[in-house]
């Protein structure tokens, strides 16, 4: 045992490999399951006993010399490897993929840029309110019915803190903090607790604009409104407006637009109309005004509030409102570079 243990101390110290592969066996040859060293501790079960404590040592110093030149192999062409491979310096680079913005950012940014060109400017606030600036401040009484027309989310079973049902909160606290002359946008998320559908879910996203100063006429508020939907949509868009009700303005109205799908000729969007709602007004009720200790003798304004993602879908002609919050990729990477 002893000469077959000197004879693979000697194979060791004389093995070169021409390759990789060449090294493998010979790590398998000594150190594998099956191998040389495997084999030689079998036979040291066998040996005498008082030539044991000798042998286990002369087998120790061979898988120590088996290992150290294993790895120097491993070493010897993992740098050949390195040092062989070839780089061309003067090939472009990997194309980075770049994100998309968000359809609905977009569309939000363009509104913004729309109304910053006649002065408006960005006003936002919380979405978590309490009951005075999300109703009553905007003339809902507590009994009143129009309180039924938004189902609202109320935090922790308190009627008076709840979600924002519209940015018109924020309108209240600009009257309250500023004197008019006031032209504002106030873009943000609000909540309501709706059935999801294609066209509607539980949030969404709104910008609400508000005018207010000396003189200002319902004659503003429609010219407004058609540079809006000209910039927004195109310049042969038209618009009209139908009488409503808020409770925060009078008169009210909801304004459509010439269906930009059909031009107006009619389709299952504008329902064979060639009309599409976008959005409602009106003239900001003297009420409301004096809640905000605004002089509603000397003061006048008007407000309007309209879905982003119902401009969006408008303008990019999708037709199902849920897609816009699916993530998906696909969807998405549409609007590369927007």
């Amino acid at each position: 045992m002893k000469e077959k243990i000197a004879s693979y101390l000697a194979e060791i110290a004389a093995f070169t490999a021409a390759d990789a592969t060449a090294a493998e066996e010979f790590r398998i040859r000594f150190l594998g399951r099956k191998g040389l060293l495997q084999d030689l501790f079998l036979d040291l079960k066998a040996a005498p006993a008082d030539e044991k404590r000798e042998l286990g040592k002369l087998m120790n110093d061979l898988k120590n010399a088996a290992e150290e030149k294993t790895a120097i192999l491993k070493t010897q062409f993992e740098q050949t490897q390195e040092s062989g491979s070839t780089i061309d310096l003067s090939l472009p680079a990997f194309p980075v993929q770049l994100g998309a913005r968000h359809p609905l950012s977009i569309v939000r940014r363009q509104i913004i840029e729309i109304f910053a060109r006649i002065g408006y400017q960005v006003a936002e606030g919380a979405e978590i309110e309490d009951d005075f600036h999300n109703f009553s401040a905007l003339n809902f009484p507590e009994d009143h019915p129009a309180r039924d027309m938004q189902d609202t989310f109320f935090v922790q079973n308190n009627p008076d803190i709840l979600l924002r049902t519209h940015t018109s909160t924020v309108q209240v606290r600009v009257m309250e903090s500023a004197k008019p002359p006031i032209r504002i946008l106030a873009p943000g998320r609000v909540y309501r607790n709706e059935a999801i559908s294609a066209r509607a879910n539980c949030f969404f996203h709104q910008v609400e604009g508000l005018y207010i100063d000396e003189g200002v006429s319902f004659a503003d508020l429609k010219q407004t409104l058609l540079l809006f939907a000209r910039e927004m949509f195109s310049a042969d868009t038209q618009i009209r407006l139908r009488p409503s009700y808020f409770p925060f303005t009078e008169p009210s109205a909801e304004m459509d637009i010439s269906c930009n799908i059909c031009s107006g000729k009619g389709c299952n969007v504008c329902k064979y109309t060639g009309w599409v709602e976008i959005l409602g007004c009106g003239m900001v009720d003297p009420a409301v005004l004096k809640n905000c200790d605004i002089d509603p003798e000397k003061y006048s304004g008007f407000a309007f509030g309209m879905g982003i993602e119902r401009i969006t879908m408008l303008k990019y002609k999708v037709n199902d409102l849920r897609i816009f919050f699916d993530n998906d990729v696909r969807f998405l990477r549409q609007f590369t570079g927007a």
